[in-house]
């Protein structure tokens, strides 16, 4: 069958979880027998694949706000007809709008032969949410158990909607027993987040500790879509700010997708000082992945995701704790050991296939 994943924002190596995830998910569409297309606006890219459909009708400057793309869509018109031409064109059984808004769902332009589905993967309870689900698709979907429960408490009837996890789309083997006890002695604490105010990397840094006594990297990279004009500038600014005042810390740029676990393999530890919940746990995932740990706040689906492969810490509690709990945890060679080889069980699951299933069968199609 021929599956689109409608998502404006979409780039190769885009440093943003919901980017990852469609990626991870149309692989194993196509693992699968499937076609998995994903359309998103243009400009185009030179990593662009054959089955990434630009649309003409509508271009996003970088990074984008969500307010251009409220003054470009002004007169939708074009758009949607340019994607329903898409759709019938490439014979498309099932489109999905990734998001309300950066995903069309508020629109949804979908012939009407063609099945739908709406991802949510923020919580939001706003006119868009509510415009997308007044186009009634024929599957709402969503990335974990806390995000039903988080919707229902803010009044969204999220009884009916499907929870489909995100996949891992890079795999590697964990390093062996030995390789990992020298990273709990000597290896660094490693972090990869998106400059945005929430990460808490600001706030991780103000904390950093006199007597952590191993060097502190973080990948910190800049999407092609931010919140406010200049945020991610700000937030690289002050962070590289803090890290210059501070011994062994540095800050990283991006790096392609598939370093991100390899580049967590070599570390003793991650943060994810996220102080938002986070909907499900990109990074968190992929470090269990390759049995490195995560310590973290307990919000969202943090700690279901992580599990006994790490320690989760209160948000009240500030992030002066969450350097404590990694102290702790490199100082304890028994639990840090359990903590490792739980990692990779967590998430053996969410392979590209295995989410590629889910996903058809939530929306009602045999995988």
């Amino acid at each position: 069958m021929n599956v689109a994943l409608v998502l404006l924002t979409h780039n190769p190596d885009e440093p943003a979880g919901i980017e990852r995830s469609i990626a991870a998910l149309a692989a194993g569409l196509r693992e699968l027998g499937h076609r998995a297309l994903i359309i998103a606006a243009g400009p185009a890219t030179a990593d662009d694949g054959e089955d990434l459909l630009r649309l003409t009708s509508l271009t996003l400057p970088r990074p984008a706000l969500e307010e251009n793309l409220t003054a470009l869509l002004a007169d939708p018109a074009p758009v949607e007809e340019e994607v329903c031409a898409l759709l019938t064109g490439y014979a498309v059984d099932l489109v999905c709008w990734v998001d309300v808004v950066w995903g069309l769902g508020y629109l949804s332009p979908a012939p009407a032969q063609t099945a739908t589905a709406l991802m949510v993967h923020v919580p939001r309870t706003d006119a868009p949410l509510h415009r997308s689900l007044e186009h009634r698709p024929d599957r709402v979907l969503t990335v974990s158990y806390f995000m039903l429960e988080e919707l229902a408490r803010e009044g969204v009837d999220s009884s009916t909607w499907a929870v489909v996890p995100n996949a891992l789309m890079h795999t590697l083997i964990p390093p062996a027993p030995d390789e990992r006890e020298v990273l709990r002695q000597h290896g660094p604490v490693r972090i990869v987040a998106r400059a945005e105010p929430h990460k808490g990397i600001a706030e991780l840094l103000k904390a950093y500790p006199a007597g952590l006594s191993r060097p502190v990297q973080i990948v910190l990279a800049e999407a092609g879509f931010e919140y406010w004009s200049g945020m991610q500038n700000d937030v690289v600014t002050e962070c590289r700010a803090l890290a210059a005042d501070l011994p062994d810390v540095e800050i990283l740029p991006a790096i392609p997708w598939q370093e991100v676990p390899g580049f967590l393999a070599g570390a003793a530890v991650t943060v994810v000082s996220s102080t938002s919940p986070e909907t499900f746990g990109n990074v968190a995932a992929e470090a269990l992945s390759v049995g490195t740990p995560v310590v973290g706040y307990a919000l969202g689906h943090l700690p279901a995701l992580t599990g006994p492969a790490g320690r989760m810490t209160t948000l009240e509690s500030g992030p002066g704790l969450l350097w404590e709990a990694v102290m702790g945890l490199l100082e304890d060679p028994t639990g840090y050991r359990a903590a490792s080889a739980a990692g990779p069980r967590q998430v053996a699951a969410h392979t590209p296939a295995a989410v590629a299933r889910a996903f058809l069968g939530a929306t009602g199609v045999a995988g």
